[in-house]
């Protein structure tokens, strides 16, 4: 980790809002910790170095920025066709034209809902937008900061520093692995990821110097909150005094769960609060001018929460193209509206034992999943409860830039006073927009003084020239122990009715490095086949130790990403198993590490990967001692195994071609009607289908029925781990083909297996499905018995076009339309009308939100649809409800205008109540519905993000 170039300790605050770079000379004393004066773009004829980065990238148009965007330095991923810039003047011309603006970028890297890799942000940025995706964005940030120091540090480079990333105590292994990868494509392979709570802390234990033990003597449990742009994080240390003369023992004892709750929510309550005065009472804002209003709140909130506030200050929104001026709109924000707003509303009075509410509140707007209840003091309650019980903090440190408000301090300070019957000690924090970043710093000086006290042979080689050494005169740097925050078990299977159970991989408060080996239990892992385990982190007090098995009940339990991969088989065979035994440890860059051991070879080993891109879902793989396996659900699927090997294996069998046409009623009769075959069930069928795809083709009839049992057993193509593996195979036959291709009835079956898998797919194959469908639709519409075709069913590829969720809208649109003109015929069928509900849709089914139809390119389909009479044409009514569906998201949500039409025309026309609910709130879809869009049922047990 270290090398002959280390001279220094630096920490790294990855902000929602900021990024700050701290460090100190490891020769040197924690309280000669420097700030990085960080060189960026203020205008366009000026670059100052200021410790505040703005974390926000601001997309320009081409020439918009002349030459300025490539000085200090070109962002990461910009170019003379997609031109960018960081920091301070980004945020300024974001201010102006915020659906240029990426911002939030670190909560979008949390965000498990989207894919964090895809260029997706701004998010609801129209096309003439260059997008990143949210770990590009960060990645540039760091990027940035890179180029900064090594330009005043030419002798020491950053990545050959020891440097310290912090992240929220409440991020996930997915997102803290997203974290690390950021870094790394920052070229900074080698960084330590630090809870941001325990930074904080530890840049107040450094400010006391010697007097740290006097000052902490009578506090015994810390809370540190800590509320930034995007999240809360809660955290409690507990404090035990040392012997004379020697520092407290700290210990961090818990940290609570991911609460994407900030400033940027109160900026947006604030935003929702004003709209009214610019839109019209009733009205929105369209989502570019609503983003504009946001940060006006923002920048207002800062100046009437401040200690010497405005009684009110002015909002302006600023019009757009040639009637500039008189479009101008302003209304006044006054000093007691943002504390109504942002205090009582994201600080109202609670009791110890209130819980949040899980009722989706009003603070929606871009897409962020912010949570159901905006009360910090009731989530603060719950945390209490849960870790703290009777005995209350008696101290407390807040940062983040929200603490400036004096108003939520005294807020904040009362209400934990309240809990407890006596006030709480508020720790100093003099720099709250700084102390994450000089406590990372401090945490990496201990920590090499640590390994250098160890008289560890390379650590001290490698500096002797440089003369490095630990200077004792200075006061001792404090450590916060705990270990894992949280513990972590692998998901069993439980008998049939009963919960699932839990295995401990790692217990809460194990130390990093310590690796914890499930000696008593063995598990069967495949080789070169998908093989999958389910993880899920619990932070709650109760004690675990590994090995133990505990059912997976109650409240707490956090799903992780899953870990899954297909790990390489011995050379000259393509699949084999082998019997392993699990190890757990929190690495020494602080994040989770499974691996697998041989059992007869402990030279072979196995990392597992977390899966990043994808939802969870159940089971799909071996990986549980028989013990937990339920028997005749087992046989039963053995037996259905048996049956496919029976029709399409390897040896030759006697098979009639009944018994081949007939395969799927008899896997019914033995799994019960397919409409119930869960998830696990069918991926495994599917595998087994997959390991025979090469006697697909014996007759026309084996093809038939191989595409038609294998496009219901892989369908939706997405939603359990390691489908984008299964995926990957199949596509390896779409080159090949039909083999029975003068068999209208094997187009039909392929056509309808590649609709039912195509949201798997990614945008260069859906394109090239989609160019081959459409010349195969064009020969069949010229044929006069259409839906007879030689070519398949009309119907059936008519639907595998509108499945195409993953190409651009742009395509999608001109399929809608091509469709429009079809519908002037007489003989056109209503599946016409599903594919353009499909196509304009504003919730997509599989692929990501952000490849939804804009609204204005949707209004020509509604137009469509309103035209026709719906008690006539319910599909037709149908459509309308999935282009006018509310979503929350006013990137895609139509115009409120737009939907009180639709509602008035659906309320004429007897529409069912369900169907008024979907225009008219965000709620979930529910299952007839779903399966009328998706044009199958979803597996059981099996959701789309």
């Amino acid at each position: 980790m270290y090398s002959s170039r280390t001279t220094y300790a630096i920490g790294i605050d990855l902000g929602t809002s900021h990024t700050v770079v701290a460090s100190v000379l490891l020769a040197g004393s924690a309280t000669n910790i420097e700030l990085l004066a960080i060189p960026q773009r203020s205008t366009a004829g000026e670059v100052l170095a200021q410790p505040l980065l703005p974390s926000v990238r601001y997309q320009a148009a081409v020439g918009e920025l002349g030459d300025a965007w490539q000085q200090p330095w070109p962002p990461q991923n910009a170019s003379e066709d997609a031109p960018a810039v960081i920091g301070r003047w980004a945020r300024d011309l974001g201010t102006a034209v915020p659906g240029r603006l990426v911002a939030s970028a670190k909560s979008w890297l949390s965000h498990t809902g989207v894919d964090r890799t895809a260029p997706i942000l701004p998010w609801g940025a129209g096309d003439d937008v260059a997008k990143v995706s949210p770990l590009a964005a960060s990645a540039s940030y760091l990027a940035h900061v890179k180029a900064a120091w090594d330009k005043a540090h030419p002798d020491a480079p950053l990545d050959q520093q020891s440097v310290v990333l912090t992240v929220p105590a409440s991020f996930d292994e997915g997102a803290r692995a997203l974290t690390l990868e950021a870094a790394q494509l920052a070229g900074l392979p080698g960084v330590q990821l630090l809870e941001e709570p325990k930074a904080a802390f530890h840049d107040w234990l450094v400010l006391q110097g010697h007097a740290l033990a006097a000052q902490l003597a009578d506090s015994r449990l810390v809370l540190v909150v800590d509320v930034g742009g995007g999240t809360t994080d809660l955290t409690l240390i507990r404090v035990q005094a040392g012997k004379a003369g020697e520092l407290p023992t700290l210990t961090r004892t818990a940290v609570g769960e991911h609460l994407m709750l900030g400033g940027d929510n109160m900026d947006l309550a604030l935003a929702h609060q004003l709209e009214s005065q610019f839109a019209g009472d009733g009205q929105k804002l369209p989502a570019a001018r609503f983003a504009q209003l946001v940060q006006r709140c923002r920048i207002a909130k800062e100046q009437l929460l401040a200690a010497d506030a405005p009684e009110q200050v002015s909002i302006t929104l600023l019009g757009g193209g040639s009637k500039l001026l008189a479009k101008t709109q302003s209304a006044q924000l006054t000093r007691e509206q943002v504390r109504q707003s942002v205090v009582d509303g994201f600080l109202p009075a609670a009791q110890i034992n209130d819980k949040p509410a899980k009722r989706q509140g009003a603070l929606r707007g871009f897409g962020l999943p912010y949570p159901a209840d905006a009360a910090i003091t009731r989530h603060l309650a719950q945390f209490l409860t849960q870790h703290a019980g009777d005995e209350l903090p008696d101290t407390v440190l807040l940062n983040g830039g929200v603490f400036h408000a004096h108003a939520i301090v005294e807020r904040l300070t009362q209400q934990l006073g309240a809990w407890r019957g006596s006030a709480v000690r508020v720790l100093h924090n003099p720099h709250p927009d700084w102390a994450v970043a000089r406590g990372a710093a401090a945490h990496g000086l201990a920590r090499w003084q640590q390994e250098f006290e160890r008289n560890k042979p390379d650590v001290q080689m490698q500096h002797r020239q440089s003369a490095i050494k630990v200077d004792k005169a200075h006061a001792p740097l404090p450590m916060i122990g705990g270990g894992s925050a949280r513990s972590y078990w692998l998901v069993l299977p439980g008998k049939k009715g009963a919960p699932p159970q839990g295995l401990c991989l790692l217990p809460r408060g194990t130390q990093e490095g310590v690796r914890m080996v499930l000696s008593g239990r063995r598990f069967a892992l495949k080789l070169g086949q998908a093989v999958r385990f389910s993880l899920v982190a619990q932070s709650g007090n109760q004690p675990a130790q590994a090995g133990q098995l505990q059912p997976l009940q109650g409240d707490g339990w956090v799903e992780l990403p899953p870990i899954a991969t297909v790990l390489p088989a011995p050379e000259g065979k393509s699949a084999t198993q082998i019997e392993v035994q699990l190890q757990a440890s929190m690495s020494e860059v602080g994040t989770l590490e499974v691996r697998c051991v041989a059992v007869d070879d402990a030279s072979q080993s196995w990392l597992l990967p977390f899966s990043l891109r994808g939802a969870a879902s159940e089971n799909i793989a071996d990986g549980v001692d028989d013990s937990r396996t339920d028997g005749p659900n087992d046989s039963k699927l053995a037996d259905a195994l048996a049956l496919i090997e029976r029709i399409f294996g390897n040896q030759a069998q006697e098979v009639s071609a009944k018994e081949v046409r007939q395969l799927r009623q008899s896997l019914e009769k033995i799994l019960g009607p397919r409409d119930d075959w869960d998830v696990a069930q069918l991926r495994a069928l599917f595998d087994a289908l997959l390991a025979r795809a090469k006697r697909r083709r014996r007759t026309a009839d084996h093809e038939r029925v191989w595409l038609n049992l294998a496009g219901w057993c892989l369908r939706p193509g997405v939603g359990a781990q390691l489908d984008g593996w299964r995926i990957e195979q199949v596509w390896a036959l779409y080159a090949q083909g039909l083999g029975h291709a003068k068999e209208a009835a094997n187009w039909t079956e392929w056509w309808v297996f590649w609709r039912r898998v195509a949201a798997g797919l990614n945008e260069a194959q859906q394109m090239e499905l989609l160019e081959d469908v459409a010349g195969h639709m064009q020969k069949a519409v010229q044929q006069s018995t259409r839906g007879k075709s030689s070519h398949g069913s009309y119907d059936d590829m008519l639907r595998l076009f509108a499945a195409m969720e993953a190409v651009p809208w742009q395509y999608r649109q001109e399929m809608g339309q091509w469709m429009l003109q079809r519908l002037k015929r007489p003989d056109e069928t209503v599946q016409t009308w599903w594919a353009i509900g499909r196509l304009a849709s504003r919730q997509s089914l599989a692929a990501n939100a952000h490849l939804v139809m804009p609204p204005d390119a949707a209004q020509e389909f509604l137009n469509a649809t309103l035209a026709q009479d719906w008690r006539k044409n319910e599909t037709a009514m149908f459509a309308a409800v999935q282009m006018a569906r509310m979503t929350g998201d006013r990137a895609r949500d139509l115009p409120d205008d737009v939907r009180a039409q639709v509602l008035e025309k659906m309320r004429a026309s007897a529409a069912p109540e369900r169907w008024l609910t979907m225009v008219e709130q965000v709620v979930e879809m529910q299952a007839e519905d779903q399966k009328r869009s998706l044009g199958d049922s979803l597996p059981p047990g099996l959701v789309l993000l």
